[in-house]
């Protein structure tokens, strides 16, 4: 398969990464995140080619996960906001950062800390079932597929006896 038709499976991560599934992408949307709206401050800060920049811009706004609205009418500049599409990946990207402090740390600790603004916390992103509200890891989840020709459970703990 082709990286291009990755998209055409019938599996929702492989349709995410036709979208968000490079380096570029994923840090472009973390800068948007954090509030950051125009090409050259994005070009500057993450030190990418203007032509890859504006590739992933534009694959970001076809797929209406940033909007593109001019801020300067008369030598058409634009910035690129994040739309509600674009607003509901802050999860993806926090699971992503509670993955790398978790097993990428330097021994510096946290590069940052996230406050939540209506309780005045720190906090760690976690998944909860929308159900029961209990914490999620993938030893406690069954996926069921409509059209994949094959059924997995979830992981199963790897005994640590065993040798390869």
């Amino acid at each position: 398969m082709k990286w291009d038709e990755i998209g055409e499976q019938p599996c929702s991560i492989a349709r995410a990464l036709s979208i968000i599934g490079d380096r570029w992408t994923l840090l472009v949307l973390r800068n948007a995140f954090m509030g950051m709206r125009r090409f050259d401050d994005f070009q500057q800060q993450l030190g990418v080619t203007r032509h890859v920049l504006a590739d992933r811009l534009k694959r970001l706004v076809d797929q209406q996960i940033l909007e593109k609205k001019p801020y300067i009418e008369r030598q058409q500049r634009f910035e690129y906001c994040l739309t509600e599409k674009g607003l509901e990946l802050y999860p993806v990207l926090m699971s992503m950062v509670t993955w790398a402090d978790k097993w990428m740390d330097d021994g510096t600790g946290k590069p940052m800390q996230l406050m939540h603004k209506q309780c005045g916390q720190i906090f760690t992103a976690i998944t909860v079932c929308s159900e029961c509200k209990e914490p999620l890891n993938a030893r406690q989840v069954k996926p069921i597929f409509r059209h994949h020709p094959f059924q997995l459970d979830a992981v199963q703990p790897i005994d640590q006896t065993q040798q390869a």
